[in-house]
């Protein structure tokens, strides 16, 4: 099936009619729940239902889906610019210092990713609220509040069109200019996260080393027109074949491992048991790990955002760096109920207290030059929120209450920072007036007053989250209100989808910092059993797709690449490792009926406001 509005929007609207019906036949299991308001119950099951529907076409259809162009409503001015390329060529040359000898070669190189396609510029938009903008031209003043907004992944699932509707919430709350990039051709050429699993395309899942030995195998045949020797015997031709369509092998008969295979916890680790396997990714050997008494194998990429051996750098992991002390004020935003929450709250709480929280021994024995960094920068002053059952990026459901508090909070956040650092009071319009946050009961059709008394608790954790005192403290402020005191680098909350504000139960009570540092970073057998699974059943689905696209690899190999130097390896999901000599030119951008009414939901709150 193709994927465009109209096959979209036969996808969603039964979720759409059904999430209706059950959310008022249904109501009791939702109370004291975000999705007690209806716009957030129906916002979230059809974004659920799109990413479904979305994994069974190819990263590059969803990519052409979510890059279409979007109109900006006439009271956001945009303004289109393009980045200098001394700007870009300055940034690459900081980044290859930060990489360092280790990390570019850990990278495969410094200039894959610098490539772009011939006749394309890296192009940003300045966007800001048109009254804003015709303000400051009357008063010749320059703009002092600005505000870039970066998107995980590079955009290689979404846009600036896309996100337009969230960036223009950003820019009126505080008053500010907000500068995004473009979507196109991007720098650091990986495929983003937001799932396991697509179609069998060119762009993913990537050959791995095995495919890759395949491929190359059968590409040397295809140009010297004979077959090249094979396995010895049709068993190890069919277990070879089995391996690489599942991307995991399974030793039944692990007794060969050695004690230095036991890399993930050294000996003497305090508060780790032994794991037998190479659990920490590293450049020189595929993932592994005990289940079940057997030596699991991973040989396919997991992640889409980068490969195996990179999902431990610091600079994807950012749980893994050295120090996370030394930043400008932080503030962590995490939803209760997401996947990622308590890899957030690590995040927060290792940038304030960085000695706290250092790397574990195997990093610390790679890079010995962690101890002197994690004294050398003070801890980050750090603003830590936990969102009672709320999703990952609900600022992306603008249109729902619990959305509008978190943008509100934001916007506190960012008028103290500006202000602390410009030293100076920042003059920002108080819309409360007549903003319509408080337009939404748990219904979404009482008008009353948005503040809601809470009822006190019953039990003492929430979604795995310690929930302090049942009695809130205050509620979420606006732009221009005062932060509170910071207590040792951290402002530690938790709050409810009424912007009701609790203290956030101690460290102590969060099981993510109970961690060992010699746990963080290393892959766990429950997540790897429900990869296995998935996969398992994803690519018996698409079989025949996946030899297909291999063959097409096989081809395209044979007739050669464009290559970069003799040291750049580019990783197999890179478009840049796969430059043939005529690449097509990208696709012309149209109109995207679909997500243009998907941004009319979200900005009809501003265009009240």
């Amino acid at each position: 099936m193709v994927f465009n509005t109209v096959s979209v929007g036969t996808v969603v609207t039964p979720t759409v009619i059904e999430t209706y019906l059950s959310h008022y036949l249904n109501r009791k299991p939702l109370r004291q729940k975000p999705t007690a308001h209806i716009s957030y119950h129906e916002g979230l099951q059809l974004i659920r239902r799109f990413l479904q529907n979305a994994a069974y076409h190819t990263v590059e259809e969803i990519q052409a889906f979510t890059s279409q162009w979007v109109p900006t409503p006439r009271w956001v001015k945009v303004e289109e610019v393009t980045i200098p390329q001394k700007a870009i060529d300055d940034a690459a040359e900081a980044l290859i210092t930060q990489l360092g000898y280790k990390g570019i070669d850990r990278v495969g190189g410094s200039k894959w990713w610098q490539w772009r396609r011939d006749g394309t510029n890296l192009k940003a938009e300045w966007i800001e609220m048109r009254a804003d903008h015709e303000k400051r031209k009357h008063s010749k003043e320059h703009c002092k509040r600005i505000m870039i907004y970066i998107h995980g992944g590079a955009y290689f699932f979404g846009s600036v069109d896309e996100h337009r509707y969230q960036i223009q919430r950003h820019a009126r709350k505080l008053g500010a200019r907000v500068l995004a990039r473009v979507a196109g051709d991007a720098s650091l050429d990986f495929i983003p996260p937001h799932g396991f699993f697509a179609r069998p395309s060119a762009g993913w899942p990537p050959p791995n080393a095995d495919d890759m030995e395949e491929i190359a195998l059968h590409a040397v045949e295809k140009i010297v027109g004979e077959q090249m020797p094979r396995k010895s015997s049709q068993h190890e031709r069919q277990v070879a074949t089995d391996e690489a369509i599942q991307g995991f092998s399974v030793d039944k008969d692990p007794d060969h491992l050695h004690p230095e295979d036991n890399v993930a916890n050294p000996a003497g680790s305090k508060g780790a048991g032994r794991r037998p396997g190479n659990t920490i990714p590293t450049a020189d050997h595929d993932l592994s790990i005990m289940l079940d008494g057997n030596l699991v194998t991973i040989k396919d990429q997991i992640q889409m955002y980068a490969t195996n051996q990179l999902i431990s750098h610091p600079l994807v992991s950012p749980a893994l760096q050295p120090s996370l002390g030394g930043l400008p004020p932080l503030l962590v935003l995490t939803g209760g109920g997401e996947v990622l929450r308590d890899e957030q709250i690590y995040v927060a709480h290792k940038a304030a207290n960085p000695t706290r929280y250092p790397p574990g021994e195997s990093y610390m024995n790679d890079h010995p030059e962690t101890e002197s960094i994690l004294s050398k920068w003070k801890p980050t002053d750090v603003q830590l929120q936990v969102w009672d059952d709320l999703c990952h990026v609900a600022p992306t459901l603008s249109f729902t209450r619990p959305a509008k508090f978190m943008y509100r909070s934001i916007a506190q956040f960012g008028a103290w920072a500006l202000a602390k650092a410009q030293q100076t009071d920042i003059d920002i319009m108080d819309d409360d007036d007549v903003s319509v946050i408080s337009s939404g009961s748990d219904t979404d059709t009482d008008r009353s007053s948005d503040v809601r008394k809470p009822k006190q608790q019953e039990s003492v954790m929430k979604n795995g989250v310690a929930q302090g005192q049942a009695v809130p403290t205050e509620q979420v402020g606006k732009a221009g209100d005062p932060l509170p005191a910071f207590k040792n680098h951290m402002i530690r909350q938790r709050v409810d989808r009424h912007g009701n504000i609790y203290p956030l139960g101690a460290p102590a009570s969060l099981p993510a910092l109970q961690l060992s540092p010699n746990e963080i970073g290393v892959i766990k057998p429950g997540p790897v059993r429900k990869w296995m699974e998935a996969k398992k059943g994803w690519d018996s689905k698409f079989a025949k797709e996946k030899r297909k696209v291999q063959r097409k690899r096989i081809e395209e190999m044979a007739k050669g690449f464009q290559g970069f130097g003799d040291d750049e390896v580019p990783p197999p999901s890179a478009l840049a490792g796969r430059r043939g000599l005529g690449m097509e030119k990208e696709a012309k951008i149209k109109r995207s009926w679909g997500m243009s009414l998907w941004s009319v939901w979200g900005s009809s709150h501003d265009q009240k406001t």
